[in-house]
């Protein structure tokens, strides 16, 4: 199975691309809409998002203006842990876009456990219809188990990549049901060290991005990966993935070697 291929979000029932695109980095509006006509349905914004996000923006308001709002699937991060900013904040990123809900509120980044009167605004805002889910990111891999008990968080947004493997022990075990929840994976490339040559182990090839994603995504557990690029080329080469699937066993046996050796280099 290629990835170009779509997943379904965990019990959301959304369909998504395998390769979701984060922010903007500097990627221009053409890119981001290239993305998109190929198969990439998950975007991420946020009003604190690190990067700029005007051509995201733009490329957005571009899609819901074509009449192509029900293909898209929207993730907004809200940074806030004040409910009155969250909820200003949300209505007016989506009067920007021309639309009147997110697919996905994308709580971040909390490292503890979510205060009550935070989930209660976003069960509010669901309630309304402006946000159809409720997601989290966080680092703190234990939390997630936590949350999964509760049963009101749709979305996961959990750290993953070959050097940052915790994940597979301490997450996916918890999750593997089938009402489990969407999971999203971010820092693929651990911030670029896993492109780095100089961080790559004597007698070893050093992984592109699309090695990345693709030792992500073939993960059963993970529906779809996150990508965030500075530059047109960069977006275009990374939807290179969209005709890959799923690595052997001996390219994850690689990825884990240069994974392991990141780690113990550069934390």
């Amino acid at each position: 199975m290629k990835f170009s291929e779509k997943a379904v979000l965990g019990r959301t029932g959304l369909e998504v691309g395998r390769l979701g695109i984060t922010g903007n980095y500097g990627a221009s509006s053409k890119a981001i809409e290239e993305a998109f006509e190929r198969g990439c349905n998950y975007f991420n914004i946020g009003y604190m998002m690190v990067g700029r996000t005007a051509e995201m923006m733009k490329s957005l308001k571009n899609i819901v203006d074509k009449g192509k709002r029900d293909d898209l699937i929207l993730g907004v991060f809200s940074y806030s842990h004040i409910k009155f900013i969250t909820d200003l904040m949300m209505h007016k990123r989506l009067k920007k876009l021309g639309t009147d809900y997110a697919d996905v509120l994308v709580l971040g980044y909390f490292m503890r456990k979510i205060p009550g009167r935070i989930i209660e605004g976003a069960l509010k805002l669901k309630d309304k219809g402006i946000i159809k889910n409720i997601g989290v990111s966080s680092h703190t891999r234990k939390l997630f188990p936590e949350l999964e008990k509760e049963g009101i968080i749709d979305v996961f947004h959990v750290r993953y990549n070959a050097a940052h493997r915790g994940a597979e022990q301490d997450i996916f075990p918890y999750l593997n049901n089938d009402h489990r929840p969407g999971i999203v994976g971010f820092t693929a490339t651990r911030w670029g060290k896993l492109l780095d040559p100089k961080n790559t182990p004597e007698g070893e090839k050093t992984p592109t991005a699309v090695d990345c994603y693709r030792f992500v995504l073939s993960n059963p557990s993970v529906d779809v990966c996150m990508t965030g690029t500075r530059t047109d080329s960069q977006l275009l080469e990374n939807l290179n993935l969209l005709e890959t699937g799923p690595m052997n066993d001996q390219e994850m046996e690689w990825m884990r070697r240069v994974g392991d050796h990141v780690y113990g280099n550069q934390r």
